[in-house]
């Protein structure tokens, strides 16, 4: 009989997914009773992505500027100088960044394929940019698995 110390990590998918998962964005540790501790970190790319970029559209530019000398109302300038309406994060039209939003909204696992009216409403909650809902209803007409199902 061998040992399981003996077997080479080639051979265990589990154990090289751990690994990869350490390297990149989570610690490990055996705690003094013999257990596994884990720490994972998560963070929110496209709300990152949006701030990044949000000054490289030309409204939103305008928007901040008049934002700052107290023109624009309802729009408003977080502490780490995010443009937020109606305390939601304004999204660039730049790079597709919408059209990428849309589908993550549209498709992710935990709301598959939601209509026109329950995305709205679910997207409103944290961002805004303008013709928002016209977007979201070009968007999911176009949706091949929503043409095929009737709501």
């Amino acid at each position: 009989m061998g040992s399981l110390a003996c077997l080479s990590v080639a051979k265990r998918p589990l154990s090289k997914e751990i690994q990869t998962l350490k390297s990149k964005f989570m610690q490990l540790g055996i705690s003094k009773r013999g257990g596994v501790l884990v720490s994972i970190e998560v963070r929110t790319t496209f709300i990152e992505e949006i701030k990044a970029k949000q000054f490289e559209d030309e409204n939103l530019e305008e928007l901040k500027k008049k934002t700052t000398i107290g023109k624009a109302q309802e729009t408003t300038l977080d502490t780490d100088g995010v443009l937020n309406f109606k305390r939601r994060i304004c999204v660039p039209r730049v790079d597709d960044l919408i059209e990428k939003l849309l589908a993550e909204s549209h498709g992710s696992r935990y709301s598959i394929h939601p209509g026109v009216n329950k995305m709205y409403k679910d997207l409103k909650r944290i961002y805004w940019w303008p013709g928002m809902k016209k977007d979201i209803a070009e968007f999911v007409a176009k949706c091949q698995n929503c043409q095929q199902v009737q709501y």
